[in-house]
Formats: structure tokens, sequence, C-alpha cells
């Protein structure tokens, strides 16, 4: 099993915090820890068994990749001058990324989600995980084959928007002005390999997105599976940033 983590996006609603910083290194205090949002969410997939990822980085994103790599001499200094929590809580990361594989593919241009999915093709040849590294859960609950997360929200706009009938997706919406429904996708996914043919048909000139890649799989006749969840904290605005971590240490 692969998990795809995505972390190529601008972040142009942190701004200017995130213009060298990715959000997605920002800090989250989470389960006794104080982490960067993708770690966290690394942590957590590996704690599921998975040990196969590619992270899709895009420019200015080299300190994703720093991160993830081992920097032993870094842990040595914190010995020698007596910072050995902080020391034991790197080993203890460096020996997740020591085994897993981690592979890192790259998106020039911010061309959308869906863009970013397509690439990491090459690495993938059976059913795989997405995750978009600006929502954090409490936990990752179980998914299975052509499923994703969902949860009900006041404003639906600003999201991709899913018709439901019980907890199977009739319909889903790219930001819709005039939502169907109150429910949004959570960007938690579990795909098999057909979600790369259905995004090589979309037909677009601006971004690719990948509620486009869903919509021909539905009308192909190919079912989709939600399950809801409460607690996710979207960190992808300043505003929605801040109000995560209130409630995570409230």
């Amino acid at each position: 099993m692969h998990a795809v983590i995505t972390a190529a996006g601008l972040g142009t609603r942190m701004l200017p915090a995130s213009k060298e910083i990715p959000k997605e290194m920002f800090p989250i205090p989470f389960n006794n820890g104080f982490k960067p949002i993708i770690q966290i969410i690394f942590e957590q997939l590996y704690n599921k068994g998975i040990r196969d990822f590619v992270i899709v980085v895009g420019r200015g994103k080299r300190v994703i990749e720093d991160h993830f790599t081992p920097d032993y001499d870094f842990v040595s200094y914190l010995e020698k001058v007596g910072k050995e929590k902080q020391a034991r809580e790197l080993l203890t990361f460096y020996s997740k990324i020591e085994k897993s594989n981690i592979a890192f593919v790259n998106q020039p241009e911010p061309k959308g989600f869906g863009d970013a999915v397509l690439r990491v093709e090459p690495f993938i040849n059976d059913k795989f995980i997405v995750v978009a590294a600006d929502t954090l859960l409490r936990e990752i609950p179980d998914l299975i084959p052509n499923s994703f997360l969902v949860t009900e929200v006041e404003d639906p706009r600003p999201y991709g928007v899913v018709i439901l009938e019980g907890d199977r997706v009739i319909d889903v919406e790219e930001k819709p002005k005039n939502p169907k429904s109150r429910f949004i996708i959570v960007p938690y996914y579990m795909f098999t390999y057909d979600i790369f043919h259905a995004l090589r048909e979309v037909k677009c000139n601006g971004e690719l997105q990948l509620t486009e890649g869903i919509k021909i799989l539905l009308k192909k006749g190919v079912e989709f599976i939600t399950k809801r969840v409460n607690d996710v904290y979207d960190l992808g605005s300043i505003e929605n940033y801040i109000a995560s971590i209130k409630k995570i240490i409230g």
C-alpha cells in the first residue's frame, strides 16, 4: 500500500508566514507533542502499517525534503548539550523514516490537486491512499478502495461538496456557488489505479481538480463510499489554523 501526501500548494492563504516556510511545515501541538503538520500525517500513516510514501512537493518546498532526511550529527549535538528528550524524539522520527521508502515528486506549477495525484502514477500499481497535508484528523480511520472521508459544515462553498445517498456518493462539485449539500470532502481518499485513467480524460484549461476525476468514474458506474468524521482540523488558512489549534488544545 502506498500513501501519497500532497504538499505542493503555494499556501497563499497563509501569507506572509508561508512565503519561505511551507504551510505543511507549520507546527501543531498534537498528542503531547509539537510537530510539523506533514510529520504528524506521516506518522499516523506509518502507525497504520504503511511504509511506502510518495510526497508531492513544489517550488520552495526543499525544507520538507530536508526534514525527512535524518541528521544524526544534530542528534549528537543535542545529546552533547543535554537535550536528551529532543534527541530521543528526533531518533524516533528518524527510525520511522529509515524503515520507510519515501519518494519525492515535483509539481513545478500549481495546476490543481488532480494534477498532483496524476504525477505519482509511475510509483503506483494498485490501490493507494491520498492525503492533503493541510488537514489533520485525531486518528485516520480505515478506508476501502474508492472511498473518502466527509464531514458536515455550515458553509460548504469553499470546498469539494458531496451529494450523498446514505454513505454512497451520488455526485461531487468543486467549490459550488449554490451547494446541493452541506457535506464536504475531507481530503483523505483511497483510490484504485482507475483514477489515473479518469484524470487523463478530464478536459480543462486551468487547474485539474481531483473531483473531476471522481465525477468521471461515477458516470462510468464506479461506486464511491464515504465515511463521516467529526474532529477535522482544516489548517489551510490563517483563521482555520488558529481555530484548529484552539480546538486541539482546548
